[in-house]
C-alpha cells in the first residue's frame, strides 16, 4: 500500500469544498491551473497555435471553457484583438476579490454591478452553467475558437461535453485544449491508475474530479465530434510509467510505451460534424 498517497488523497477526496476552492485560488497545496496561476501565458500558448496555423484571435468570438473565476485570461484575449470573449465555468464563481484589483486597469472591459466586479456585457460574458444545457442561439451564436487549459481531465462526461462544445463552434471554427493525463498528486504522476473505479470514486478522486481519461480515449471522443483532429504529446515519462506498471490496472495499458507514458498533450480539432 502506497500510504504517502492514500492517506492524502483520502483527504483531499472528503474535503470540504469551500476549504478546497480556497486553496486552490491561494495555491496552498492545491495546485491551480494555468489559466488561474499564469493566464498570460496560458494565452501566449494559444496565440502560438493559431500564429502556427496562420490564424490570429483578431474579430473572433472567443469560448474560454472553465475559466477558473479570474477575468485575467479573458481580458487577455480581449487585448489580442477578441470581438468577444465567452467566460464559462460552472462549478467556479467569479473570484470577486482578485477581479476587483483588475477595475482600475482595465475600465474599458470591467465595472461594478451592485458593488461587485462583472465583465461588460458588450466584450465579455459569464456562463455559469452546464455547458451541456447551453445552445446556440441568438444571444449566443456559434463561436470561432474555443479554448481550455488543464480542464478537459477533470470532466465527468467527456463524450457529452465534447458533443456540446462542438454544437456551439462556428463550422470553420476551432478548438485548442491543452490536458494533463497526469494524477495531479504529482509526485506519483500514474499512481491513480491502480485503483478500480469504485475505490477512486468511492475513496480517492479529488472533488475536483479526475476522469483518468488516456490518450486514446480523448483521441476517440475527439474523432467523434470533428472531422479534423490533431493530438500532439508535449510531455512522457517513461521512467515514472515503468516503475508504477506493475500496479497499473490493465484498462490503463495499451501495451504501447509511448501512448502509456503521456503526461500532456495539446488538442487541435476543427470542422465539427455537428455543424
Amino acid at each position: 500500500m502506497n500510504l504517502p498517497y492514500l492517506v492524502p488523497r483520502a483527504v483531499r477526496h472528503f474535503m470540504p469544498e469551500g476549504l478546497t476552492r480556497f486553496l486552490l485560488l491561494h495555491s496552498i497545496i492545491i495546485r491551480p491551473g494555468l489559466e488561474t496561476s499564469a493566464p498570460r501565458d496560458a494565452v501566449d500558448r494559444y496565440l502560438e497555435v493559431l500564429k502556427s496555423r496562420r490564424e490570429s484571435l483578431n474579430g473572433k468570438r472567443i469560448l474560454v471553457f472553465g475559466y477558473g473565476g479570474r477575468f485575467d485570461v479573458g481580458l487577455a484575449i480581449m487585448e489580442a484583438g477578441a470581438k468577444h470573449v465567452v467566460l464559462c465555468d460552472k462549478y467556479a464563481p467569479p473570484d470577486d476579490s482578485h477581479n476587483a484589483a483588475l477595475l482600475q486597469k482595465y475600465p474599458a472591459h470591467l465595472f461594478l454591478d451592485d458593488g461587485r466586479p462583472r465583465p461588460r456585457p458588450e466584450h465579455m460574458t459569464l456562463l455559469l452553467a452546464d455547458i451541456r444545457e447551453v445552445h446556440p442561439s441568438a444571444d449566443l451564436p456559434p463561436f470561432d475558437v474555443v479554448v481550455s487549459s488543464s480542464v478537459y481531465e477533470h470532466l465527468d462526461d467527456v463524450d457529452g461535453i465534447t458533443n456540446a462544445l462542438a454544437a456551439l463552434t462556428k463550422p470553420d471554427g476551432l478548438h485548442i485544449h491543452y490536458v494533463d493525463l497526469r494524477d495531479h498528486f504529482f509526485k506519483y504522476p500514474f499512481e491513480m491508475l491502480s485503483y478500480s473505479e469504485n475505490v477512486w470514486r468511492g475513496w480517492l478522486n479529488p472533488t475536483s474530479n479526475h476522469n483518468r481519461f488516456r490518450l486514446w480515449d480523448y483521441r476517440r471522443v475527439f474523432e467523434k465530434y470533428f472531422n479534423n483532429v490533431k493530438i500532439e504529446v508535449l510531455e512522457r515519462d517513461e521512467a515514472a510509467f515503468e516503475k508504477a506498471r506493475p500496479r497499473i490496472r490493465p484498462e490503463f495499458i495499451s501495451g504501447n510505451l509511448q501512448d502509456d507514458s503521456v503526461t500532456l498533450i495539446l488538442v487541435v480539432a476543427s470542422e465539427p460534424r455537428s455543424a
